[in-house]
């Protein structure tokens, strides 16, 4: 029994296995690590309740947030030891031109501009911060490739596979993984590793990308995957990864 069991209506369990969706993609050869939007806007400033976090950071996911925190942690761990590269994205660090940058986000979510800390609010949380090998994207809309380096950067290293994980499952995740489908990637969701504001959103979102355009998967399965990878898939293409895991480089 999944998550998104609770929320798919009767006729659409009984409907999907006959129409051949959620098919198993299946593992790549050359995954990399993406970790979207894991920022205080996004987590808050720790583990409490979603009523008390939205007072302070409007988008946080509350608890649900930290608690998806704590297996994107054992992702990028098992990521470094086999010395994957890590793709981070994150929102701009400084307003572009007031909340001109903000495009049609304003329209929807007029309070987009109201946390008390807009410099930290696309700061990476502490717990999960990048190492001095890692990648952070800038971005500004939803998906980690409209409008960034990403696309340069996999076909550079000859990736095959991205490991996906972070917020919003609905948001953020979702316009990730279809864009990343639409490459030609295989797409792995790490189902403990992703969060949202809502409850509903998250788990349709699971189902529905399941169903078409990733493998959602548990953490451990992914983490066993990892466990069986060499660690000198990227160290020619990217050697810093080689620097970095023999810890000859300082943390950021």
């Amino acid at each position: 029994m999944s998550g998104w069991d609770a929320y798919i209506t009767e006729r659409d369990k009984r409907l999907f296995p006959l129409t051949g969706y959620g098919e198993r993609g299946g593992f790549g050869e050359r995954p990399v690590l993406l970790v979207i939007d894991v920022s205080y806007a996004f987590t808050g400033d720790g583990p409490e309740p979603i009523f008390e976090s939205i007072k302070r950071w409007h988008n946080s996911a509350g608890e649900a947030a930290w608690r998806a925190i704590a297996q994107i942690q054992r992702l990028i761990a098992a990521a470094r030891e086999r010395r994957l590269p890590i793709f981070y994205t994150t929102g701009p660090q400084a307003p572009i031109a007031g909340d001109f940058g903000m495009g049609r986000w304003k329209d929807k979510c007029g309070r987009e501009t109201e946390d008390l800390e807009p410099e930290r609010a696309n700061r990476i949380v502490r717990e999960i911060e990048p190492g001095p090998a890692d990648v952070v994207i800038e971005k500004g809309k939803s998906s980690a490739f409209f409008g960034t380096l990403l696309p340069s950067y996999l076909a550079d290293l000859g990736a095959d596979s991205i490991i996906t994980c972070g917020v919003a499952t609905s948001g953020c995740v979702r316009a990730s993984v279809n864009d990343g489908f639409s490459y030609n990637y295989r797409m792995i969701v790490v189902e403990e590793g992703t969060f949202d504001r809502a409850e509903a959103s998250h788990w349709v979102n699971l189902f529905d990308m399941h169903m078409k355009y990733a493998d959602v998967l548990r953490v451990d399965e992914v983490l066993e995957y990892i466990g069986t990878l060499p660690d000198d898939l990227f160290v020619d293409r990217m050697p810093i990864l080689k620097r970095a895991a023999a810890g000859g480089l300082a943390a950021r």
